[in-house]
């Protein structure tokens, strides 16, 4: 079942393209991290998904037109922010209180069996909260949602690493059952890669990578090239290269991992490695283009 699907998705402001005719579609029980560099159009994107913004283009998200049934659609959506949006002033058991009297699938109980996991208090206003209990809060609000779409835009900025690490194990561990579908931004890519079943590469307002992360271990392989064998690892034309230690390091797409293994040391890439090839292969493209 498709839960977000779009053709020909367009969004400008002014003269600056955000989306550049996009399509997409994202299944049920799916964990999408949706990446890109700043200004790819990751947040004008997931803006359009949730409603908070007119776009061009056809976009269904949970089989309603965002823009023309936000209200409806919110019942069913959640969403964490890259910025705090909860009033510094308010006490959490009042924040509880206002989820519960203005969210019709909200369960008070499970927000409060999740805050029990961790020190903060009902009578704590969030001014007195750091960032990372902030974050706590936020996610516990959001997991006691009874949600199908949760949408999280760079949910773990400014946080440290334990933070982040115990952010994503909870909502793993604690939300997902398999029949929600979650969307993911961050430029911690490294620390996502565990979480996602689909990657989809943004750059430009334009997707230029979709796959399953079961399809990146078998289609992607990064050679770590024995010097004798570089040459011969060079006419395989791999997407991108580059310098570690006294080793060049390759990345090739669709080229027989037994065939790679006899010219050095194979793996699958990274998340990030693969990014980072992708863009640089892009950035190539256009000066080639341009020229």
């Amino acid at each position: 079942m498709s839960v977000i699907e779009a053709r020909g998705l367009r969004k400008t402001f002014g003269a600056t393209v955000a989306l550049d005719g996009i399509d997409l579609r994202v299944e049920e029980g799916r964990i999408l991290g949706l990446i890109g560099p700043n200004g790819a159009g990751k947040t004008t994107a997931l803006n359009a998904i949730l409603g908070l913004t007119p776009y061009e283009g056809q976009l269904n998200v949970l089989a309603r037109d965002p823009w023309a049934a936000r209200h409806q659609l919110m019942c069913d959506v959640s969403f964490i922010s890259d910025v705090a949006v909860l009033p510094r002033w308010i006490r959490v058991s009042q924040a509880l209180d206002y989820f519960a009297g203005v969210h019709p699938r909200f369960d008070r109980a499970k927000a409060e069996a999740f805050l029990a996991k961790t020190t903060i208090r009902g009578k704590a206003r969030v001014r007195e909260l750091s960032k990372g209990m902030v974050t706590q809060l936020h996610l516990a609000l959001i997991m006691a949602v009874d949600a199908r779409l949760l949408v999280l835009d760079e949910p773990t900025l400014g946080l440290d690493i334990l933070c982040r690490k115990q952010f994503y194990d909870s909502l793993l561990n604690d939300y997902f059952d398999r029949t929600r579908t979650i969307i993911v931004t961050t430029h911690q890519v490294e620390e996502v890669q565990y979480l996602l079943t689909d990657l989809m590469l943004i750059d430009r307002g334009r997707i230029v990578l979709t796959c399953t992360m079961d399809e990146i271990e078998s289609r992607y392989t990064e050679l770590s090239a024995h010097p004798d064998h570089l040459a011969a690892a060079r006419v395989l034309k791999p997407m991108h290269e580059r310098q570690m230690f006294d080793r060049r390091i390759l990345l090739f797409d669709s080229v027989d991992r037994r065939q790679l293994a006899a010219l050095g040391d194979v793996r699958t890439p990274s998340i990030a490695d693969l990014f980072v090839a992708v863009m640089t292969s892009q950035t190539s493209g256009s000066e080639r283009t341009r020229a």
